[in-house]
């Protein structure tokens, strides 16, 4: 009879002592994490958001848009929050087209307003009575049924004087709910881009603007809401808020390509509170004008 054989037992494993976390390497994967976040938003994409009503119809206050970085080339408004001194320089650079959506900064501060491009580097500009005349012939403009903004959006124009001026066009529908209905009229640039503007006022300030030639280099801007814009037509600061002329080129910091989602301002700090404030059909709308054929 053989002798039992001793059961065999594996030896425990070393328990690998304790270590703490290692901050370095944790803040080394987060910096890196930020610098490609900040390299994505300075070249490639941005989010945005529209503030005011100089774009209605086409934008509303409370959309959020992606703004495309890379079109024009790449300058000093290209990085993030403007951290760049502002140059004239551009890396591969290129020439917007009439029609296009743009976010521009203004020559006295750093803060991004959104425009449409109306004249090109060499162009002859003029505004009478609201239409605009370029190179000497009147860009054409047709009355089409207006669009319908609603009296109850809480963001409609950020304050009472646009609210006063739109007053005039309310309209009771139906179903009882009010809008407003300011005369629309759709646009066409000699490259077939066709868009909506509203034009309220026939006597507006920014109405009639003498002719000016667009310097090589830059662009004309201006709002589809022709009356409530600060735009190419109007001067800049110390005695106004626009853009004061034509804009070069590389203050132009991208094109709005399509809005992502947007919200009507009845949202709260609770974000279930914001599916309530989701505007219906805006998601995925295209900023890109339509093409009128030539």
């Amino acid at each position: 009879m053989h002798p039992p054989v001793a059961e065999q037992v594996a030896p425990l494993a070393d328990t690998p002592p304790h270590r703490g976390v290692n901050w370095l390497a944790e803040l080394r994967g987060l910096a890196l994490m930020l610098l490609a976040v900040i390299a994505f938003h300075s070249l490639v994409a941005k989010p945005f958001y529209i503030p005011s009503i100089s774009m209605l119809p086409n934008l509303q206050v409370g959309d959020r848009l992606i703004v495309s970085k890379y079109p024009y080339g790449w300058s000093w408004v290209s990085a993030s929050f403007h951290l760049l001194p502002r140059s004239t320089r551009r890396i591969m650079p290129a020439t917007p087209a009439y029609g296009d959506v743009v976010i521009v900064v203004p020559p006295d501060r750093a803060e991004d307003y959104i425009k449409r491009v109306v004249a090109l580097p060499g162009d002859r500009i003029a505004v009478a009575d609201g239409q605009i005349i370029l190179n000497g012939e009147p860009v054409p403009q047709e009355m089409v049924p207006p669009q319908r903004i609603p009296v109850a959006d809480r963001q409609l124009c950020g304050g009472a004087p646009c609210l006063a001026a739109f007053e005039r066009f309310r309209v009771t529908l139906a179903d009882g709910s009010q809008v407003y209905e300011p005369p629309t009229l759709r646009e066409t640039l000699p490259n077939g881009a066709s868009y909506l503007v509203i034009d309220d006022n026939p006597d507006g300030l920014l109405d009639n603007r003498p002719e000016v030639t667009v310097p090589d280099g830059h662009v004309f801007l201006m709002g589809d809401n022709r009356d409530h814009s600060a735009d190419s037509r109007a001067e800049a600061a110390p005695i106004g808020n626009g853009l004061g002329g034509p804009v070069p080129i590389a203050d132009v910091g991208g094109r709005a390509e399509l809005v992502t989602f947007s919200l009507d301002g009845s949202e709260g700090w609770n974000p279930a509170s914001w599916f309530s404030a989701f505007r219906s059909g805006r998601a995925g709308t295209s900023l890109r004008p339509e093409r009128d054929p030539q």
